[in-house]
């Protein structure tokens, strides 16, 4: 096991000086997290406990450091698991070495401890769907913004970051599209660190290219701008240009992931079905380096992107075929899901999965399907009463009257279910108006008007 740690530093060209740096520490990486990407899920799980023994040992040089290198290995694992237990345990090393750092007033390593602290608590968001962890990010990179060189570049790209999440919240794209220009500063200097530190640097940097066009692509689907998603495209295929798959699976699959969807959404756009078959294609091609046992989370993802690709193929050309995909596609992504049922990714691939059984009974007329269609849904508005994301709970109301509408459009009976639909929609409506989304306040009023226009007839 020690020979393939020494293998994966040749591999990465980690010079002997830092070699014999790390060398008295436990693990394969010796410390050096951009060799993480290759662990599987187990060998990972074993890295994180060796990072634990070397932080705890009596006697330990510089307990500060190993309780950072520590944290990351733990965040590395909680992103890969959605495990919350894993996240807390990265929280709590990230807080103790910054205490240990406060105290022996190294600032420099005090501001790498605050940006790891607002990244765990940016993915907590991301997993949990608990938007109070981005203020908790916002309080933790006060001081990592006055900090020299790489990790001053880090945290000013995690506030960009963080303006974007807030006016895409508050539905002011005007914020979310300065908060994609001030990417611009961070991300050169980042790209100045990667070019004297190599390894993690390189990875830092492609990390943060990648949510800098998911903010993109995201102003891009509000505002149905082709420009904008042309330009996810652009960014995400040289981002992924710049790294090998063979040695950096992940973040390439998740470049790759995001070019696959930003050309399905400029095929929607354009009406283009070329477009949105080489988006599937590309999202095909993301998860040719992932599997379940190596990354559950970035498998997950990638099978839930792919089902919605499918999805618009299905779409574009009445594919009760496409459909059916899209649905295996969820499943797949169901698997890992289903075992953490706290995850915000989980009332997605539901609520998707669900339109994707509607859509099949439309096009063959089968209730069965849109049994199960209406089913779903109705689990998961009862797993999700809407308190902790209303947005998500007004969708899958939508969602729901569209399959009572679907029911009554093959059955050509209305036995209560437009009632039942005008109910959803009404709600949802509401939701809409209050949380100040345009769009989605308007597809839930033309939806009533579609239900008014119904009941005339």
């Amino acid at each position: 096991m020690f020979e393939f740690g020494r293998d994966l530093k040749r591999l990465f060209g980690v010079d002997a000086g830092a070699e014999s740096k790390a060398a008295h520490r436990e693990g394969l990486t010796g410390g050096d997290t951009s060799l993480l990407e290759l662990l599987d899920i187990r060998l990972l799980t074993n890295e994180a406990r060796s990072a634990d023994v070397a932080a705890g040992r009596i006697g330990t040089r510089d307990r500060g450091a190993r309780l950072l290198e520590a944290a990351i290995v733990w965040h590395e694992l909680a992103r890969r698991s959605g495990d919350a237990a894993a996240l807390r345990k990265a929280a709590s090393h990230a807080e103790a070495a910054g205490k240990i750092f406060e105290s022996e007033r190294r600032l420099e390593a005090l501001a790498s401890t605050r940006c790891e602290q607002a990244v765990l608590a940016i993915l907590g968001a991301d997993l949990f769907g608990d938007e109070g962890l981005n203020a908790a990010a916002g309080a933790a990179l006060t001081l990592a913004r006055t900090a020299p060189g790489q990790r001053c570049g880090l945290a000013m790209a995690l506030v960009a970051g963080l303006d974007g999440r807030a006016g895409l919240a508050e539905n002011n794209i005007d914020r979310a599209l300065a908060a994609v220009q001030g990417y611009d500063a961070p991300l050169k200097a980042l790209a100045a660190a990667k070019r004297v530190k190599g390894g993690s640097a390189r990875l830092l940097l492609a990390d943060q290219r990648a949510a800098r066009i998911e903010l993109i692509l995201t102003c891009g689907a509000r505002l149905k701008d082709r420009a904008l998603t042309q330009l996810a495209i652009t960014e995400a295929t040289a981002a992924a240009a710049a790294l090998d798959p063979d040695f950096e699976p992940l973040t390439w699959s998740r470049l790759e992931g995001l070019r696959g969807s930003a050309l399905v959404q400029l095929g929607e756009l354009d009406g283009e079905l070329t477009l949105i078959a080489d988006g599937v294609e590309a999202l095909t091609a993301a998860l040719e380096p992932l599997a379940m046992d190596h990354s559950p989370m970035d498998w997950a993802r990638a099978q839930a992107a792919l089902g919605v690709g499918l999805q618009a193929i299905g779409e574009a050309t009445t594919s009760d075929r496409a459909f059916e995909q899209a649905v295996t596609c969820y499943d797949r992504a169901t698997q890992v899901l289903k075992t953490q049922p706290a995850l915000a990714l989980r009332a997605v691939v539901a609520n998707n999965r669900a339109l994707s059984l509607a859509r099949c009974a439309e096009l063959t007329a089968d209730l069965a399907v849109l049994d199960a269609a209406e089913m779903a849904f109705k689990t998961e508005l009862s797993a999700q009463p809407g308190v902790r994301d209303p947005a998500s709970w007004a969708v899958a109301q939508m969602n729901l009257a569209r399959l009572y509408e679907a029911r009554v459009e093959i059955t050509g009976r209305d036995d209560g279910r437009l009632d039942r639909a005008a109910v959803a929609l009404a709600c949802a409506f509401d939701v809409f108006s209050e949380l100040g989304l345009r769009s989605l306040t308007d597809l839930a009023a033309q939806g009533l008007h579609r239900l008014k226009a119904a009941h005339a007839h």
